[in-house]
């Protein structure tokens, strides 16, 4: 088989080993007890918490429109939209979601220089606020197990994964901010030689990324921003957790969230981190006064916002995409 067929198969195994992983800890709880709590969220509570997400994503596309002025801030923010409901739906979710939303911006207007530029500066913030909300967590699970007793908390390997997850962060941080510009001019040497044009292209999309990069006020606009949304991320937990009767204070369950998302970083090759999300919220929720058939049933919640927010984002996308097919 090729790499490609591995990958694949490779995604495909991964995932089913997931689920298998998340149906063993939800029976270890009990199916009764996690279904019981999920089920009192209700449908109305439910749309409340899905509504939430809308709000994340406006934080998210502002922040990115932020760093391309003159541009309209309802594309962005749409063009986030569809880059989070790709990365929730489709497979190889990271690379799908960021080709999409490229695709809604060029589709709207933007010119294609504009859109890659900003993209990679937006995802340079987007990664810098990930390791302050991850760093957050990784302080305050020390503090806990500080305290805890090791046979009692996890203790060290809890700890050990959650730092493997904040290296791993820092790693993709450095390795994405510092390969940015000979990544840039690699591809225009080989694109000049294979594709007459494409040279140039990226020379005007390296030119446009300096020029972003000099605005170093609208940088830290969106940096902020970025870190706003996963603190709104935390206060969409906690909607979710009082409708099912679990009110936890909004510090603790943002160092559960900052640490839930650490641990899926550590585990980024398995799709949406299934699995790894659910067992990171059995071990860490308790911690912070989150029982682990709450927790259980918060994942579940989750990955149910996902899906009532990406397929019909999806669907749009699909739509519009059919709609230029026919127009020409």
């Amino acid at each position: 088989m090729s790499r490609k067929q591995w990958a694949v198969v490779g995604a495909i195994a991964a995932t089913v080993i997931g689920l298998a992983i998340t149906l063993a800890l939800i029976a270890s709880v009990g199916f009764d007890a996690v279904f019981g709590i999920l089920g009192r969220i209700g449908l109305v509570r439910f749309a409340v918490y899905a509504s939430w997400t809308l709000v994340i994503l406006t934080f998210l596309g502002l922040g990115w429109q932020l760093l391309t002025p003159g541009e309209s801030r309802f594309t962005y923010v749409w063009a986030r939209t569809m880059r989070e409901a790709a990365t929730d739906v489709l497979p190889f979710s990271q690379f799908g979601g960021i080709v999409v939303a490229l695709r809604v911006l060029i589709a709207r207007g933007v010119a294609q220089p504009v859109a890659y530029a900003s993209i990679i500066a937006d995802q340079t913030a987007e990664l810098v606020a990930q390791l302050v909300y991850t760093l957050f967590g990784l302080v305050a699970l020390a503090l806990v197990l500080g305290k805890v007793p090791n046979q009692e908390s996890g203790g060290m390997p809890l700890f050990g994964l959650a730092l493997t997850g904040f290296g791993a962060s820092v790693a993709v941080i450095l390795v994405f901010a510092f390969a940015q510009a000979p990544m840039l001019a690699f591809a225009g040497r080989i694109g000049g030689t294979l594709l007459p044009g494409s040279a140039a292209a990226l020379e005007d999309v390296r030119t446009r990324l300096a020029a972003i990069y000099q605005q170093r006020l609208r940088l830290i606009g969106c940096f902020l921003l970025h870190l706003l949304a996963w603190v709104a991320s935390g206060a969409g937990a906690v909607i979710a957790l009082r409708a099912i009767g679990q009110p936890v204070p909004l510090e603790n369950v943002i160092i559960i969230e900052s640490l839930i998302f650490t641990l899926r970083t550590a585990a980024f090759l398995i799709p949406g981190g299934i699995g790894v999300q659910e067992g990171a919220y059995v071990l860490i929720g308790p911690l912070f006064g989150l029982p682990a058939e709450a927790a259980l049933a918060l994942s579940l919640a989750k990955r149910a916002r996902d899906l009532a927010v990406g397929i019909p984002a999806m669907l749009i996308w699909q739509v519009g995409e059919a709609r230029a097919v026919i127009k020409g």
